[in-house]
């Protein structure tokens, strides 16, 4: 009896731990504002293969560049497990500022606020640092993320991302997104994400579309629920 107990608790805490896997429906930010730009972006991130075979997020984000230095958004986050139906998770606004130049890298700061529709509202502050060139495109976000609940901690993580131009519309590169640690526990067996990562433009059409795809390998603590991550996103940029 007490084994069915302890199987029915670990069955009911795993699809709220693989959606909130490192970089399930998250992107690797640059640090540059395009002016007067608006892009409209659709991701859709399963996890594959182990406990939590299935489990998806879609993520709707519209966002605009007010100037060179100032890019606000909003977003909307759709999560689904195996077997039941798609859910809203949680909704939120966004801005990017540029703080400017380090030598060659740029560096912005990023902030968030998210409600969530079936537990509390959030708040999220990154780092953004960017290097670009003519073929290399090089990123670091540094996340600090805290529910607002009491009693919750501050979650730290980090997204990362290299991308080599491999022709004039297409870029093919590395991603990684993983724990870092609490502001209680830092360091701690943490869960990682690591894989290719291809983008490359469609032109001919109305609009031209931005179409990123890849796959991360589940790596430490993530191969506990699952082996990878599909991603695939499209964007389309006014």
């Amino acid at each position: 009896m007490r084994s069915i107990v302890v199987a029915a608790l670990l069955l009911g805490v795993m699809p709220s731990a693989a959606l909130a896997a490192p970089g399930l429906g998250s992107e690797v930010y640059g640090a540059t504002v395009e002016p007067r730009e608006l892009e409209l972006e659709s991701r859709y991130d399963r996890l594959t293969a182990g406990p939590a075979d299935g489990v998806d997020v879609l993520k709707l984000e519209a966002a605009y560049g007010v100037n060179d230095n100032l890019r606000i958004g909003a977003f909307g986050e759709f999560d689904r497990e195996p077997g039941a139906p798609r859910k809203a998770e949680e909704y939120g606004i966004e801005a990017i500022y540029h703080l400017g130049r380090i030598g060659p890298i740029d560096v912005a700061a990023y902030g968030e606020y998210a409600l969530g529709t079936h537990g509390p509202d959030g708040l999220e502050g990154k780092i953004l640092l960017q290097h670009r060139d003519r073929v290399m495109d090089l990123r670091l976000n540094l996340v600090g993320e805290k529910k607002l609940a009491s009693g919750e901690r501050v979650e730290f993580s980090y997204a990362a991302s290299t991308m080599a131009r491999a022709g004039d519309d297409f870029e093919i590169g590395l991603q990684a997104f993983g724990d870092i640690g609490t502001s209680g526990h830092l360091f701690h067996r943490a869960e990682h994400y690591v894989g290719p990562v291809a983008r490359f433009e469609i032109e001919g059409l109305p609009r031209e579309l931005e179409i990123e795809t890849g796959y991360l390998f589940a790596l430490g603590a993530a191969k506990d629920d699952t082996k990878g991550q599909l991603r695939f996103a499209v964007g389309v940029e006014f």
